[in-house]
C-alpha cells in the first residue's frame, strides 16, 4: 500500500521563533548574513561562491533580468536571469550585468525626437524614470541627440502631441564625457557644472551611460556588493534541461558566475543528465544548482548527482498552481526542515557541504528569518522581487493602486513548458501557473534594507550574531490556528493612517 506520513505537512506561518538571550554584542550592527551558495569542504575550505546577503531572486520572465540583477548585486545577493528566452537574449542579459560599471547606468529610457510629450509621459510613468535619453534610433546606444527631463516640458500648458524635437534638451547644450572617463572624474563633472545626470559617448556620438549625481552617495553606501575577482557583479543564469548543450556554453561566455536547473520539480533523470554533462565537459569549475525537491530522497539524489546547491519548494509559490493541479507538494517549512536534515547528514558522511535554498512560501518578512532558522542557507524570492521599479514587468494603475505585473512560469502567459519537462511533447499542455499582480514598493534598496534589518534585529532576539549560529540555536514552536489570530492585531479599531489637518 502506499506510504503515508503521520504528521500533516506545515507552513511557516505556523511557527514562531523562541527568544534566546541577547548580550550586549547581540545588536543589528554586529550581525553577518554572509552565507555559501556553492558547495565545498566544510572547515577545510571557503565556498568558491558566497553571498553577502541571503537572498537570491527567482527565475522568472516577471522577475530576474540585467536590471534587477545589478541591483541585487548592489546589495549583496544574486539574481538568476531567466532562461525562458532565446540563448543569444539571455547571454545578452548576462554580458550587460557582467559589463555593467558601477555607477555607469545603462539608459533605461529612450526616445527619437519623432516621438512626443505623450510618449513621454507613457515611459515615466511605466518605469518611473525621469531622465529620458533621445537617440537617433531610441534604443540606449543609439547616437545621441538630446536628453528630456521633468525640467523641459509642462504638462497643463503643453499638447501631449507636441513632438520631442521641439521641447528636448539638445545635444549641443548639453555637458557630456568620452567613453574613457573615470567615475572619480564622472562625478567632478557633475559636481564642477551642477547636473543630475552625465551622458557618456564614444567618439562616434554613440551614448553608452549615464552618470547620476544620486548614484554617487548611492554607491559609497552598498559596502556588501557582490563582486568577482575582477571586481564586475556577480550574476547567475537559468537553463533547462533540454537546450543546455547549447545554452550553458554561450552563458558561460558572456561571464555567468553559476547556472541553476530551473524545474517544478527536481528528483528526475533529465537533471541528473544535465548535471552530468555539465561535468563531463567543464568538471567542478562550472557551478550549477539544482531542485526543487520536498524531501531527503529528492536532496539525496542530487547531492550524489553532483550539485553544487539544492533548491528546496514544490507549489509553494504564490502565483503557483501545481499542487491544485497536480497534487504534488509539501508545505514549505517541513519540506525545509526535512531537506536541511538531509544536508546536515550528507555531510557528516562525506565532508562535503551542499547549501540548500528554500524557494516560495515566503509572505511576510519574518518567514525569512524562519526558513534560515529551518535551515535554508539562502532564500529564492520571486513576488518579493517583483514589487519593486527594477524588475522587468510593467507598473500600471488598478483601482486606484499602482501594481506591478507578475506571472508564473508555467502560466499561460509565460508558456515556459522547459520548466515542467518531463520528456514528452515540447508544449505546456496545462498550466501551473497564474497572470497577477502585486502591489508595487518602490525601489530595491529601500525594501532590501528594512527586510534584512527586520532579519537582523530577530537574530538578536534570539541571540545569534550569524547564520551558522541560528541555524544551530535556534528554538521554533508550531502554533495554533487561534494562535496566529492572536499575533495580529485583535480586539481593536484601526484609526486611519491618514493625516488629518
Amino acid at each position: 500500500m502506499a506510504f503515508y506520513y503521520q504528521e500533516p505537512s506545515h507552513t511557516f506561518s505556523e511557527y514562531l521563533l523562541i527568544p534566546g538571550y541577547t548580550g550586549e554584542d547581540c545588536v543589528p550592527s554586529n550581525v553577518s548574513l554572509r552565507t555559501a551558495l556553492t558547495k565545498y569542504r566544510k572547515g577545510v575550505e571557503e565556498p568558491a561562491i558566497s553571498l553577502n546577503v541571503p537572498l537570491v531572486s527567482a527565475i522568472m520572465q516577471s522577475v530576474s533580468d540585467d536590471k534587477l540583477a545589478i541591483a541585487l548585486a548592489k546589495e549583496g545577493g544574486l539574481s538568476f536571469i531567466y532562461g525562458a528566452q532565446s540563448i543569444e537574449s539571455e547571454a545578452a542579459m548576462v554580458a550587460r550585468v557582467k559589463n555593467h560599471k558601477a555607477g555607469f547606468v545603462v539608459s533605461a529610457s529612450n526616445l527619437t525626437p519623432e516621438h512626443t510629450l505623450a510618449d513621454v509621459l507613457e515611459l515615466k510613468q511605466k518605469n518611473g524614470f525621469s531622465t529620458v535619453a533621445i537617440t537617433e534610433d531610441g534604443t540606449a546606444t543609439g547616437k545621441l541627440l538630446g536628453i528630456v527631463t521633468s525640467r523641459d516640458y509642462r504638462v497643463s500648458r503643453m499638447d501631449p502631441a507636441e513632438k520631442v524635437a521641439n521641447f528636448m534638451t539638445p545635444l549641443e547644450k548639453l555637458v557630456t564625457a568620452p567613453a574613457d572617463t573615470t567615475l572619480k572624474a564622472a562625478n567632478d563633472i557633475i559636481w564642477a557644472h551642477k547636473l543630475n545626470s552625465l551622458p557618456i559617448v564614444d567618439a562616434e556620438g554613440k551614448l553608452m551611460y549615464f552618470v547620476f549625481r544620486k548614484d554617487y552617495s548611492s554607491h559609497k553606501a552598498n559596502p556588501l556588493e557582490l563582486l568577482d575577482s575582477k571586481k564586475r557583479y556577480m550574476v547567475g543564469a537559468g537553463i533547462n534541461s533540454r537546450d543546455y548543450k547549447e545554452r550553458i556554453p554561450a552563458l558561460l561566455e558572456a561571464g555567468a558566475d553559476v547556472l541553476c536547473i530551473d524545474s517544478s520539480e527536481g528528483y528526475t533523470c533529465w537533471q541528473e543528465k544535465t548535471i552530468q554533462w555539465v561535468r563531463e565537459n567543464y568538471g567542478d569549475t562550472v557551478k550549477i544548482g539544482a531542485g526543487n525537491v520536498v524531501d531527503r530522497d529528492g536532496f539525496m539524489f542530487l547531492a550524489k548527482a553532483g550539485a553544487d546547491f539544492v533548491k528546496v519548494g514544490i507549489g509553494g509559490g504564490s502565483i503557483c498552481i501545481t499542487r491544485e493541479t497536480k497534487g504534488i507538494g509539501r508545505g514549505q517549512a517541513t519540506a525545509l526542515i526535512e531537506v536541511a536534515a538531509a544536508r546536515d547528514e550528507y555531510f557528516k558522511s562525506t565532508g562535503i557541504y551542499i547549501p540548500i535554498c528554500s524557494d516560495g512560501g515566503i509572505v511576510h518578512d519574518y518567514h525569512m528569518t524562519l526558513a534560515l532558522a529551518m535551515g535554508a542557507d539562502f532564500l529564492m524570492l520571486g513576488r518579493y522581487f517583483a514589487r519593486f521599479d527594477e524588475s522587468p514587468s510593467d507598473r500600471v494603475m488598478v483601482n486606484g493602486v499602482y501594481m506591478k505585473e507578475y506571472w508564473g512560469e508555467g502560466s499561460n502567459r509565460a508558456r515556459n513548458w522547459q520548466r515542467y519537462d518531463l520528456g514528452g511533447a515540447s508544449k505546456l499542455t496545462f498550466e501551473e501557473g497564474v497572470d497577477s499582480y502585486v502591489t508595487y514598493a518602490g525601489p530595491l534598496h529601500d525594501n532590501v534594507e528594512i527586510s534584512l534589518y527586520k532579519v537582523k534585529s530577530t537574530m538578536c532576539n534570539v541571540g545569534v550574531t550569524n547564520l551558522q549560529d541560528l541555524r544551530d540555536n535556534a528554538r521554533l514552536t508550531l502554533v495554533s490556528s487561534t494562535s496566529i489570530v492572536e499575533g495580529g492585531y485583535h480586539d481593536v479599531t484601526l484609526r486611519s493612517t491618514q493625516n488629518h489637518k
